[in-house]
């Protein structure tokens, strides 16, 4: 039903990751050269020092914009099946191109990106060795499947739950114990599955009650933006629940900051079921376990600019 997190990916969609795409992908997550302010970076929006998100309701982008939607996280996202809360990116190479390209938040265009990175030696090396044998390697292209090799490594294995899985019994106490027996048998698990707990199918937000405006705004249908099919109004992707307890605020509306809240509203919404505050504990309880071990990631040394190089946009 689960499964575990592995200790490396070696390769997206059967293509192996090579040690040159990574580490470009690694400069790249980190450069605000991205952004046309020079400002923001992927990192802005999905911190890896905070779980891979950025620990407000919604993102902040260029010129001081709000976002539409909470930050999804970063961590753990290659295992997902498809990207976003409304799931419109089939991976991580084409979720990276929607950031840099909207205006409200890194407001940067393609061509303004490869003229960017073609302007800093460092960087037309780093992508040819990245790249090989490709006439132009510097490409927007190449930079969005850099950086989803990057991201690709961001894993957290060695969660408590994953080394109760694989035969350490004292790794959850008898609470958590209970908070995963019940996580299951009250239908949670029918969503959150996989080794991701979740990312995995989308579902109406409101099965069985749809919750007030404040935690799902009228406004946003989720995958009906992307459909257009009426039956996609209000669903959108079941959150991954891998590190939740870093992730806070909760739901796309990001407008919950508590677990145990979000799951008796889960509860509520979605099982048709009132949680008392024993099992909400319990279950909130066992998703602490879903902590992995955290991704070391050392600061890059960025390549400096050049004459050439385009100059920020003012924000």
């Amino acid at each position: 039903m689960f499964g575990t997190i592995p200790e490396r990916v070696e390769a997206l969609r059967g293509k192996p990751l090579s040690d040159d795409q990574v580490e470009l992908g690694h400069m790249l997550f980190f450069d605000p050269r991205l952004s046309s302010s020079q400002l923001i970076t992927c990192n802005t929006c999905h911190s890896l020092g905070t779980g891979g998100a950025d620990n407000v309701p919604v993102s902040i982008g260029h010129g001081w914009q709000r976002g539409p939607r909470n930050s999804p996280t970063v961590l753990n996202a290659v295992f997902n099946a498809a990207q976003f809360w409304d799931g419109r990116a089939a991976d991580l190479a084409e979720q990276a191109k929607g950031p840099v390209q909207a205006s409200v938040e890194m407001n940067s265009t393609p061509e303004l990106v490869v003229k960017t990175l073609e302007s800093i030696p460092e960087y037309v090396d780093r992508f040819g060795k990245a790249f090989p044998g490709e006439a132009r390697p510097v490409s927007f292209d190449n930079m969005a499947f850099a950086l989803e090799a990057f991201e690709a490594t961001l894993v957290t294995p060695d969660s408590r739950f994953d080394r109760w899985v694989l035969g350490d019994d004292a790794a959850l106490d008898a609470t958590e114990r209970r908070g995963l027996e019940l996580f299951v048998s009250s239908g949670c698990a029918s969503c959150h599955n996989g080794r991701n707990f979740g990312g995995q199918a989308y579902f109406p937000f409101g099965v069985i009650e749809r919750p007030g405006a404040e935690i799902l705004p009228a406004g946003d249908k989720g995958r009906f933006e992307v459909t257009a099919t009426a039956s996609d109004e209000y669903v959108f992707r079941a959150a991954p629940l891998r590190n939740v307890e870093l992730t806070a605020p909760y739901f796309h509306s990001g407008q919950v900051w508590d677990l145990e809240q979000a799951v008796a509203i889960m509860g509520t919404a979605q099982l048709g079921r009132e949680l008392d505050g024993d099992e909400a504990s319990a279950i909130a309880a066992f998703l602490r376990t879903l902590t992995g071990r955290q991704p070391t990631v050392e600061y890059p040394i960025l390549p400096p600019s050049t004459a050439t190089t385009p100059r920020p946009v003012a924000q």
